[in-house]
């Protein structure tokens, strides 16, 4: 097995319609020696079964990965963004390295199901939760101790840029400046490298918005210096990307239309709303062009399927047996899955008055909304003096007092980007960058795996 060295560096959203020598001068000028090759993605194209896909070289139903989130049948309860890599169900890339050489070593930075990994170096977003109601953000790495020393000569990470109303430029910025110091310190032979700067304005913005052009220009300054400091250690790079971000015109509210027609149940808890799975009928778990479908009484299976396929804005609706064709049938997808026209995406709302909303669909919490909520980069701009209610919240916060950044909108008319569909327009594909001889066999996101073992071994 060869001692070799690569780095896979997983540019989200990037795709070939956005690589060009005005907006990604680095990237294109890669295009002379290194061989660009668009992909057909996985089912669904979202973050953690695309990723799942490159890392396994197989599909949903096989590594279980069936989108960033999933009912989970024996809590009774919706989970996204989960972290623990025991969900994945499949043999990892570098699992399979390390059975052919003991001596083999991996690093992720930030790629998903991150931690408990057998990774040898990790570094994951990873909050702590007091007892007392804060939210403090922090990450969590092993060995233990290992970011903790990375801050110590980058700062801190900024866990606000990552992801919410401030997500930009530097949580990408940080992930590379820390990949390659843990390059340099540990020399890991493969290194999983996560930059989501392009993942933001794609899903705010309208297309040609003048903005994407400058988040273009960032990201490839970014990478230009990560690449450069890579190869100057002797670590080779290929660039990735898991989906293309299509300008979408308006969402599709997939628990309403449940609960009008009498299917979804709530319970009322404190004045507000909650989703309750476990009494329903029917419920779904949004995900971005995707949503699973649960019917907890199958005798109104038929009758789901035939309400939701009148809908304007779903595309299709498909049962178990169809799943298996697009490679998701499992015991975690929905015994119906939705998918979207290509202009719209799917919310997680339930509730019919706004005023009714749970109290934290107006906050930053990825993990308690049952599906996936990109409204959640906005501020509610119609709230008066809300920069300076949130410099005063935080700084309750601060003297240990409860309370709640409410500052999110419920307007899901403002996403105008998103993904999850299977798409057959290169434009709009996930893309490989290589100059390894086996990146002429690539075609699709699993293929990724397939590369990386050949060149290993």
């Amino acid at each position: 097995m060869k001692n070799q060295h690569l780095a896979i560096i997983n540019i989200v959203g990037l795709t070939k319609g956005l690589v060009s020598d005005t907006n990604t001068p680095f990237i294109h000028s890669l295009l002379s020696e290194y061989n660009l090759r668009p992909l057909s993605g996985v089912f669904p194209s979202v973050t953690t079964t695309s990723q799942s896909a490159m890392l396994t070289g197989k599909d949903a139903q096989d590594h279980g990965i069936v989108g960033n989130g999933w009912y989970f049948h024996e809590l009774a309860e919706v989970g996204f963004w989960k972290q623990a890599n025991y969900l994945v169900q499949a043999p990892q890339i570098w699992q399979t390295l390390k059975e052919k050489n003991s001596d083999f070593t991996c690093a992720n930075s930030f790629w998903w199901y991150n931690m408990y990994s057998s990774v040898d170096y990790s570094i994951t977003p990873r909050p702590h939760y007091p007892a007392d109601g804060r939210k403090i953000p922090d990450l969590y790495s092993f060995p233990n101790g290992l970011h903790q020393t990375i801050e110590e000569e980058l700062g801190k990470f900024p866990f606000f840029n990552f992801w919410g109303p401030k997500a930009g430029i530097q949580s990408s910025q940080w992930i590379a400046d820390a990949a390659v110091l843990l390059q340099k310190k540990h020399n890991p032979n493969l290194h999983l490298i996560y930059l989501p700067h392009l993942d933001y304005n794609l899903q705010k913005l309208e297309k040609n918005h003048p903005k994407i052009a400058n988040d273009l220009k960032a990201i490839d300054d970014v990478v230009s210096k990560l690449c450069h400091q890579l190869t100057e250690l002797d670590c080779e790079f290929v660039i990735v990307s898991e989906y293309g971000i299509r300008p979408v015109e308006k969402p599709v509210h997939i628990n309403r239309i449940l609960r009008e027609n009498n299917l979804l149940n709530i319970r009322d808890s404190l004045g507000f709303e909650l989703l309750d799975c476990g009494a329903s009928k029917a419920f779904s778990a949004a995900d971005h062009q995707i949503a699973h479908v649960y019917v907890n009484d199958k005798n109104e299976l038929e009758r789901v399927r035939e309400l939701l396929l009148a809908c304007d804005g779903i595309e299709q609706v498909i049962d178990k047996k169809e799943q298996e064709r697009l490679g998701i049938k499992h015991q975690r997808s929905g015994d119906l899955i939705a998918i979207a026209q290509e202009n719209v995406w799917f919310t997680y709302y339930y509730w019919l008055d706004d005023k009714k909303a749970p109290d934290f669909a107006r906050t930053v919490d990825i993990h308690r909304k049952p599906g996936y909520d990109p409204v959640e980069m906005f501020l509610n701009e119609k709230m008066p003096m809300i920069k300076l209610k949130i410099v005063w919240k935080l700084l309750l916060k601060k003297l240990g007092f409860r309370t709640l950044l409410d500052v999110i909108p419920l307007t899901a008319e403002l996403i105008k980007g998103s993904h999850g569909r299977l798409e057959t327009d290169e434009n709009y594909q996930p893309l490989i960058i290589s100059r390894i001889s086996e990146v002429e066999h690539c075609n699709n996101l699993k293929d990724v795996y397939t590369l990386l073992k050949k060149y290993f071994c």
